[in-house]
């Protein structure tokens, strides 16, 4: 057990240091004096089961806290039963995930623990906070079906008490700012709001789009407007204005060329959508087979460094085109569908399509089959395999990857998501859990076939995602937004009491026993 003491009036405590979880608590630590007592990110269901115990045993008894913050994963009302100073404390419970609709592989009876044990925990808090408002009406919504396991005697009217002390509070995002990392299509067309949030970019003109030109020029002809005539108007714009009137040019030719692109766009979707047709009529057959067994003849090969694949899809000469690049940045466990995302580049290479991938994520002890499997049949598209440690090069693949994909089972926020979006990459999500959340229509796939026929138009034309600008503002996640939400939440309330057990509360103890003694002499 680790501690980060502080001489403030919160403690927050977190059994499984590492992922999210690690980086919200430094977060929330960098810029306070408050205490941080956390236990290292092994054995999830241990930490689940355990935490709690070792927590009362090993956090001083004397202290001043008055707010304790903790992560689902500690049970927290078993923490204050074994610490009684502990339970007058401001106790606000944050969930990352609940336990209640996670996917699992095996129906196991110790898994009802685990939620049931969150629930608890939400009956003790005296605020609890979902990332995401799936979270929260999942966990609500399950209360009552998860609860049916329950032989006899059940509980009744949780959902009412829960939903009332609950609130959803965005996970924040220290989102860098990665102008460096990105290559030049991408500064081209990168939102400025972005960058403003994270270090008010001073030179706004290099990170301004085409509509904020365009906002300027007409402000500043207003100006000119109100001290000249408008005929004299007219002729010193022509003169003066010369820059900004090409700008406005530059601006009317991309719209003429878009909408040129548009109209050909039309016609050579009703080809596309002929020839994805017949693509899914083909492939039917051969989805069932390759969803649960996309890679069986496979074999595992010797570890690959982070390279550039060799192939004449990355030659940069300027009638060539480079490849689509895929990024799958997720933890390597079974609640992500890493078995869907290797199906899907598998046919994609069975089609002779061309596409690069560079698959990260956190890895763990035991991890699916499939990734082994996979790479060998796709050792010609990998340009990265494995977690990247250093945050600067994941950032730095993240800039110059074109599409980000998710194929989850299980999703209750999506950080890696968020943040591949901020570098600039074209997301492609299911419809499904929390992305309608944070995604608009046009970046969600409803079926298996629907995310094929998106990746076989998109490696065709790989332009369409690299001069797309993704209509989700990212600055909404950060931690310049949200910190003064989670601030407000933290605040301790006015209390003049110390919360000292041990010896005070013998005393105390002493001194009831004593007056009783008196009042019965």
């Amino acid at each position: 057990m680790q501690e980060v003491a502080g001489s403030g009036p919160v403690l927050l405590l977190e059994p499984f240091y590492g992922g999210s979880h690690k980086q919200l608590m430094d977060l929330l630590v960098q810029d306070s004096n408050w205490t941080l007592w956390t236990l290292p990110s092994k054995k999830w269901h241990w930490r689940a089961r355990t935490s709690a115990l070792v927590y009362s045993q090993n956090l001083p008894r004397i202290h001043q806290y008055r707010v304790l913050f903790c992560s689902s994963v500690l049970n927290l009302c078993e923490l204050v039963a074994l610490r009684p100073d502990l339970a007058g404390l401001k106790k606000v419970l944050y969930f990352h995930e609940n336990q209640l609709v996670y996917p699992r592989q095996k129906n196991q009876e110790r898994d009802f623990q685990y939620g049931y044990n969150q629930i608890l925990s939400c009956l003790v808090a005296d605020h609890v906070v979902f990332n995401s408002r799936f979270n929260l009406d999942s966990f609500v919504g399950s209360l009552k079906s998860f609860l049916k396991q329950i032989p006899d005697h059940r509980p009744r009217d949780l959902e009412s008490q829960i939903r009332s002390k609950s609130r959803v509070l965005f996970f924040p995002l220290d989102l860098p700012h990665v102008q460096s990392f990105l290559p030049e299509h991408k500064r081209q067309r990168r939102p400025g709001v972005q960058d403003q949030v994270q270090d008010q970019v001073q030179d706004q003109d290099q990170d301004q789009d085409q509509v904020q030109v365009q906002v300027q020029v007409q402000v500043q002809d207003q100006d000119q407007d109100q001290d000249q005539d408008q005929n004299q108007n007219q002729n010193q714009d022509q003169v003066q204005d010369q820059d900004q009137v090409q700008v406005q040019v530059q601006v009317q030719v991309q719209d003429q060329d878009q909408d040129q692109d548009q109209d050909q766009n039309q016609n050579q979707n009703q080809n596309q959508n002929q020839d994805q047709n017949q693509d899914q009529d083909q492939d039917q057959v051969q989805d069932q087979s390759h969803r649960h067994e996309p890679c069986s003849e496979a074999a595992s090969v010797p570890g690959l460094e982070p390279r550039v694949a060799q192939g004449p899809g990355l030659d940069r000469g300027p009638e060539q085109v480079r490849p689509l690049h895929i990024v799958w940045p997720h933890r390597w466990e079974h609640d992500k569908d890493p078995a869907l995302f290797f199906w899907v580049l598998l046919r994609l290479k069975d089609r002779g399509l061309d596409f690069r991938v560079s698959v990260l994520g956190e890895r763990f002890s035991e991890e699916p089959e499939v990734f082994a499997e996979s790479r060998d049949l796709l050792q010609e598209n990998i340009l990265h395999w494995d977690f990247l440690q250093n945050k600067d090069d994941f950032y730095r693949v993240l800039s110059e990857s074109d599409l980000v994909l998710s194929t989850a089972k299980h999703e209750f926020y999506g950080v890696s998501m968020i943040e591949a979006v901020h570098c600039g990459c074209f997301p492609l999500v299911p419809d499904a859990l929390v992305y309608p959340e944070l995604f608009p229509d046009q970046y969600r796939y409803r079926s298996p076939d629907q995310l094929c026929n998106k990746l076989t138009r998109f490696c065709k034309r790989p332009e369409l995602v690299r001069t797309h600008t993704v209509q989700v503002d990212t600055s909404q996640f950060s931690w310049a937004t949200l910190k003064p939400q989670f601030m407000e939440l933290l605040s301790a309330p006015v209390c003049t009491c110390l919360h000292l057990t041990g010896a005070v509360s013998h005393t105390a103890a002493e001194t009831a026993l004593s007056r009783s003694t008196t009042d019965t002499d």
